[in-house]
């Protein structure tokens, strides 16, 4: 019987599913895997335009929220959920309530491969170090059948943990289109530093689904302030903004190695061609 491969992508905000990971979610979405969101806020504080017309926290979320909902489908992302977390809050949020929350996700979806930002944040923003923390300790909770978490199911173990990581190349062409991605944080500058390449363990060829991202993309109107430079864009820079997509491979309990992976569910599928291989022998006998 054929698996159906699950993908579980736990992020912070509205818009970082498209940005920083449109490509992998059309890729596997498009080749029949089960896709899943997890957001932890609605990006209630994310206003770039005049702050005399920010609508609110509430307002603001529900159109993010909205948003999302269409760039979830353009990405053809099966489920979305959200944590309920205010924007720029959740690194200040109680550990064991988030990581509860997020343990009883992957433990009724069942997720084979689980994807979050690196430890960096991608540039230092505290939402997204935190959601790779709590997402780093859920993976793990979900296992341990001594973990019992709000809904109390049952353990559930995710096969491989990856981090999203940025190389210069795509920074270089990201910023003078979305900006600069750098923040102030305790008087501190945090800004996005480029991981080398050597520590780069897999990588995803998506230019087939370009289009898709860039409509995702365009669901987030409320982010997208520099309109004049978004119609510039050309199909060339389309295609190094979405075409590939770097990743740290954190764990795997099905493969390992230096060589350079090209499938997040590399292991997994040779399993399956083994076990197959194996029950179709023990039939013939």
């Amino acid at each position: 019987m054929k698996t159906t491969w699950k993908l579980m992508c736990i992020l912070a905000h509205p818009d970082d599913e498209s940005l920083a990971l449109g490509g992998t979610l059309a890729k596997y979405a498009a080749e029949g895997a089960e896709a899943s969101l997890v957001v932890a806020t609605r990006g209630e504080r994310g206003w770039f335009s005049d702050w005399s017309q920010y609508p609110g926290e509430y307002a603001l979320g529900k159109m993010r929220e909205m948003e999302l909902r269409r760039a979830s489908s353009a990405l053809g992302i099966a489920r979305l959920d959200f944590l309920d977390y205010i924007d720029g809050d959740l690194d200040q949020a109680d550990a064991q309530e988030v990581v509860g929350k997020i343990v009883r996700l992957i433990r009724q979806i069942q997720p084979h491969v689980v994807i979050t930002f690196g430890p960096e944040g991608l540039y230092g923003h505290p939402d997204h170090i935190a959601i790779s923390q709590f997402t780093t300790t859920a993976v793990m909770c979900a296992s341990d059948p001594q973990y019992t978490d709000p809904g109390k199911l049952e353990p559930h173990r995710v096969a491989k943990l990856y981090y999203r990581v940025a190389l210069e190349p795509w920074l270089q062409r990201y910023m003078p289109i979305f900006g600069e991605l750098v923040m102030t944080i305790d008087g501190q500058e945090q800004r996005a530093h480029p991981w080398a390449n050597w520590i780069v363990t897999t990588r995803l060829d998506t230019h087939a689904h370009w289009q898709k991202v860039w409509r995702a993309v365009l669901c987030h109107q409320t982010q997208l302030v520099q309109a004049t430079r978004l119609e510039n864009v050309t199909e060339q820079e389309h295609h190094y903004l979405w075409g590939s997509q770097e990743y740290y491979r954190v764990f795997s309990l099905v493969n390992s190695g230096r060589r350079e992976e090209h499938d997040l569910f590399e292991g997994l599928r040779s399993n399956e061609q083994i076990a197959n291989a194996q029950l179709a022998l023990a039939t013939q006998r």
